[in-house]
């Protein structure tokens, strides 16, 4: 699949930057919310949800099709690209038509196959740049498939957006990172762009930075931030948009990876010796699965269960213990016992039926 980028960065070194507000409420917020944000000389994208998908009909759902009128209007003012949600076809026909040629498909249209074939239909032949949020579920593939159907209708240039995931958990922010996720997305579809919404994935504004980091620091290629000129007076989501001079203060804040040639020799040496200890790591999990079979021909010999939890819990407080004291962080200590008194138990359940 040929990607082409939505936009061209000035600056190659430092992540595009989206940022403006959840919604399009009136005319002035509009506008003055762009005008900050153009003085501050780091944003290339300025989104605005015109039509919003709210949960209640009750809830704000945008200025509508006037908006658009502001979006271009601010295009010319202040040199800001204006990008927004489309869910419809028709969407797609009013803003095509009014110039307004970046668009994002939200999560809960994402998530619906026969809505963003619709809106694929829709943009063939235009000449556009879609951004494609992660569908509300952890579905790499369906999240994938979007991009697809909008390539198969001759759309090249896209990027997808993280935005976190509804599990049914209740983590601390509003919604769940899933952060393999997104090396996940990055390792087995490298030609597509991806950026990352903190916003959304917080929920509230005191989250922010450090998912924005986060993101950074695995490597994402740009930040899309809702941003308003008086966030505690927003007609929704007012909790997880930022001011615009907090958003500058975010933006000094951020620790921007580069890839810096002097230090490739050093690096690749540290990546060495990782390499062989990852090798050992392999070579006595190996030993250790086959010191696992031994016993369970004991076991199958002698009668004995397979699961022998005193042994287990024995087992399981002394390494994590250990892991204590060696400064293993306690989840990951945790989860790899976990997996690999699985995968043990596997191994025996296979050669006492064998």
């Amino acid at each position: 699949m040929h990607i082409a980028p939505i936009i061209e960065k000035e600056n190659k070194d430092f992540p595009l930057l989206i940022a403006g507000p959840c919604s399009a409420e009136n005319k002035e917020q509009v506008f003055e919310t762009a005008r900050l944000l153009s003085e501050t000389k780091c944003v290339k994208l300025f989104r605005c949800g015109i039509w919003k998908p709210r949960s209640s009909p009750n809830s704000f759902e945008g200025s509508g099709d006037e908006a658009l009128t502001w979006l271009k209007a601010i295009e010319t003012l202040y040199g800001l690209t204006p990008c927004i949600e489309i869910a419809s076809p028709q969407h797609v026909e009013k803003a095509y038509k009014m110039g307004v040629t970046h668009y994002w498909i939200g999560a809960r249209t994402s998530v619906n196959p026969f809505a963003v074939q619709e809106l694929a239909t829709a943009c063939k032949g235009l000449d556009i740049a879609v951004m494609i949020k992660n569908p509300v579920s952890p579905d790499l593939p369906l999240w994938y498939g979007n991009f697809e159907r909008f390539a198969q209708a001759g759309i090249k240039r896209m990027a997808a957006v993280y935005r976190g995931f509804s599990t049914g958990k209740q983590p601390l922010y509003r919604y769940d990172p899933l952060w393999q996720m997104l090396i996940d997305f990055k390792q087995f579809h490298r030609e597509i762009p991806v950026f990352c919404d903190p916003s959304h994935i917080a929920g509230k504004r005191k989250y922010i930075y450090e998912i924005a980091q986060k993101a950074l620091f695995l490597n994402v290629d740009g930040l899309m931030l809702e941003t308003h000129v008086n966030p505690s007076a927003a007609l929704s989501d007012k909790q997880q948009q930022l001011s615009v001079p907090d958003f500058e203060q975010l933006i000094r804040r951020l620790i921007v990876p580069t890839q810096k040639q002097a230090a490739g020799s050093i690096l690749e040496k540290y990546r060495e010796k990782m390499d062989t200890i990852d090798s050992h790591i392999f070579e006595l999990l190996s030993e250790r699965f086959e010191i696992s079979k031994q016993i369970a021909a004991l076991k199958k010999e002698n009668n004995i269960p397979i699961l022998q939890i005193e042994r287990w819990e024995k087992v399981r407080g002394k390494r994590l213990n250990q892991a204590n004291e060696l400064n293993i962080d306690a989840d990951f200590a945790e989860n790899f016992l976990k997996l690999l008194h699985e995968a043990s138990i596997k191994t025996q359940e296979m050669e006492m039926k064998g």
